[in-house]
C-alpha cells in the first residue's frame, strides 16, 4: 500500500490503534471507525466529544507520547506536519501514512485510499461528499483575495485545496498564479478583485478583524468547511455557498 507521497506503508493485516496528527483526518477516522483512534492533536476539535489522548499540536507533536500509545499507524499530512517529526516516528518503527491532496478530487481519492487501507471500508459519508461535489458550478463568477494570516498578511496562492474548493463555488483566487502557495501581500497593492474571503482559521478572521483592511466587501466563512477534507465536505458546499452569498 502506498500513501499520497508514494511511500510504501507496512501495516498489520488489521489496524487496531491509530494516532492522527491532522484535525480533518481525525474527524474522518472518527466518522468511520471511532474506536480505532487512541491519540489526536490538541487542535482536533471534531467530533467535539472525542475522548482520546492528546499529543500536542500538528507542528510539535509529542513523539515520545505517540510511541507510548503504540499505534499501528500514524496519519499525517505533508503540509501540516514537519518532516522531522514524521522521520522520528518512522525511526521508532511506527508506520506513518502521509496525505498530500491539492484539489478536492485529490482529497476524495486520498481519503478513499487511506480509509480503505486503515479501516477496511469506504464510508457512506465519502460517497455522499463525492456526489454532492460532482455537479459543476454554473453561476456568475467573482474574483477574490483569500487571506489566511495577518502580521504579516498572507493569502492563498497557487495549488491549494481551499482555492480549488472556492473555484468550484464560482470564486476565483486572484493570487492563484503566484509562485508561492501562501504568498505575503500588501492589501493596498492587489490585482482587481470583487470580494474578500475571510476564513476563521488558521487565523481567526472576523467582521471586526480583517475586513477593515480592504476596499471590497468581505465574506466571513468557516475555515473548517473551506480547508478540511473529511466528513465536513458533505455539508461544506451548502455552508460555504450560503456564507459567500
Amino acid at each position: 500500500m502506498q500513501d499520497d507521497v508514494g511511500s510504501v506503508i507496512a501495516m498489520p493485516s488489521e489496524v487496531r490503534r491509530v494516532v492522527s496528527i491532522v484535525p480533518s483526518l481525525t474527524e474522518a477516522i472518527a466518522a468511520t471507525r471511532r474506536e480505532l483512534l487512541v491519540g489526536a492533536t490538541d487542535w482536533c476539535t471534531h467530533p467535539e466529544d472525542l475522548d482520546v489522548t492528546r499529543v500536542r499540536g500538528t507542528k510539535n507533536p509529542d513523539v515520545a507520547l505517540i510511541r507510548e500509545l503504540a499505534p499501528d499507524v500514524v496519519i499525517a499530512n505533508a503540509e501540516e506536519n514537519r518532516a522531522a517529526d514524521l522521520d522520528a516516528l518512522r525511526a521508532a518503527g511506527i508506520a506513518v501514512w502521509v496525505t498530500a491532496p491539492a484539489t478536492l478530487d485529490e482529497s476524495l481519492g486520498s481519503l478513499r485510499r487511506m480509509l480503505s487501507a486503515i479501516t477496511g471500508e469506504v464510508p457512506q459519508w465519502l460517497d455522499d461528499a463525492h456526489a454532492i461535489w460532482s455537479t459543476p458550478y454554473a453561476g456568475p463568477r467573482r474574483r477574490a483575495i483569500v487571506p489566511i494570516w495577518r502580521r504579516p498578511w498572507m493569502a492563498l496562492g497557487r495549488d491549494t485545496f481551499a482555492g480549488d474548493v472556492l473555484a468550484r463555488l464560482g470564486i476565483d483566487n486572484v493570487l492563484a498564479e503566484s509562485p508561492e502557495r501562501y504568498p505575503k501581500f500588501d492589501p493596498a497593492r492587489l490585482p482587481e478583485y470583487d470580494v474578500v474571503v475571510l476564513p476563521d482559521e488558521p487565523y481567526a478572521f472576523s467582521v471586526n478583524d480583517g475586513s477593515e483592511a480592504f476596499t471590497r466587501p468581505a465574506k466571513c466563512v468557516s475555515g473548517r468547511h473551506l480547508t478540511w477534507y473529511g466528513p465536513s465536505l458533505v455539508e461544506a458546499r451548502a455552508v460555504l455557498t450560503e456564507q459567500l452569498g
